[in-house]
């Protein structure tokens, strides 16, 4: 019995240092869930991914807006990463006073964030935004699809917690009137 306790003492600092910490800005999908159906008039959830991105993985009509931090540019592919560069939408700050102003918000109010996974897009808008004045803001952590398997018979596949795994409201198609249209 001793040695059992033994050894519990000394793995547990090594458990500790495993279980992940949350980010103090992160919300869970399903804290993010429960506050825009308790709060939903007085908070701003925005999508921050790039439209097309949305029409391959998916949507939640639960978010207000899709006004995406950055759009892929379809003449600037990046020949090392096989992907088309991302660069930051000129107009993300200005998109996202005006969607707050349609809700009669300020720059105080909530704001929560999502992207894909939450740490290419979702953590660094929320950051963007405080650096930009906004005073009151989240991301959900893990973002829209999750993280993917490492290793078993899904490795590869997003099947890790995010939003589509926690069982919350999404579908294949897009709201028209929720999503980011460039101006021509």
């Amino acid at each position: 019995m001793l040695r059992i306790a033994l050894v519990i003492a000394l793995l547990a600092p090594f458990a500790a240092l495993q279980a992940e910490e949350a980010h103090p800005l992160a919300l869970t999908p399903q804290e993010t869930y429960e506050l825009t159906q308790a709060r939903g008039d007085t908070l701003l959830f925005i999508d921050v991914r790039d439209p097309v991105e949305i029409m391959f993985t998916g949507f939640t009509d639960v978010v207000d807006l899709n006004i995406p931090l950055e759009l892929a540019d379809p003449y600037d592919f990046v020949e090392e990463r096989a992907v088309f560069r991302m660069n930051r939408n000129p107009d993300f700050i200005a998109q996202v006073d005006a969607a707050l102003a349609a809700k009669g918000l300020g720059r105080d109010d909530l704001i929560i964030t999502m992207c894909r996974s939450g740490s290419a897009r979702g953590l660094p808008s929320a950051e963007f935004l405080l650096e930009s004045g906004f005073t009151n803001v989240k991301f959900v952590d893990h973002g829209f699809q999750g993280d993917t398997q490492s290793e078993g018979e899904q490795q590869g596949m997003r099947t890790l917690n995010g939003w589509q795994n926690a069982g919350l409201p999404w579908s294949n198609r897009a709201n028209p009137d929720k999503m980011f249209r460039p101006v021509r």
